[in-house]
């Protein structure tokens, strides 16, 4: 039994009837009145998107956070290498190259590395982006 398990005191030896629990005190709420009656509630004002400002802000970001994260999952992290660019079609797109022995850490499992880093770099952009993973010897010949 670890020290979490314990914590609540879900695993201690004697049990602890209902009665002698204390019960939960809760403040009486106010009755609730129709909303002609109530003050007007103030909406949050929405700040202006960084995305106007600089299109390119968000995958920068997102340049910067998968090279961070790939960095903390392979043993070589000085041969990783990460680059933004426009693709033929115009879409951006960040390329991921790794050591040939780190390719599998940072696919994983049936893609499933690779698929969550997808998703969180897509996420970190704010709009469409494509993530290419591509060793250092796939990397040179092309």
């Amino acid at each position: 039994m670890s020290a979490f398990d314990d914590e609540f005191g879900l695993f201690t030896e004697a049990a602890v009837d209902d009665a002698e629990r204390p019960a939960l005190a809760r403040e009486p709420r106010a009755p609730r009145t129709p909303s002609s009656t109530r003050p007007a509630q103030r909406r949050p004002q929405r700040r202006p998107s960084a995305t106007a400002a600089d299109p390119w802000a968000g995958h920068r970001r997102a340049a910067d956070l998968l090279d961070f994260i790939a960095r903390k999952l392979v043993q070589k992290p000085e041969s990783v290498h990460v680059e933004l660019f426009v693709d033929e079609q115009g879409e951006p797109v960040i390329e991921l190259v790794v050591d040939p022995d780190d390719l599998g850490k940072v696919i994983g499992r049936s893609g499933r590395v690779a698929h969550a880093l997808r998703t969180v770099v897509r996420a970190t952009a704010e709009g469409r982006v494509a993530v290419d993973i591509l060793d250092s010897k796939e990397a040179s010949s092309t």
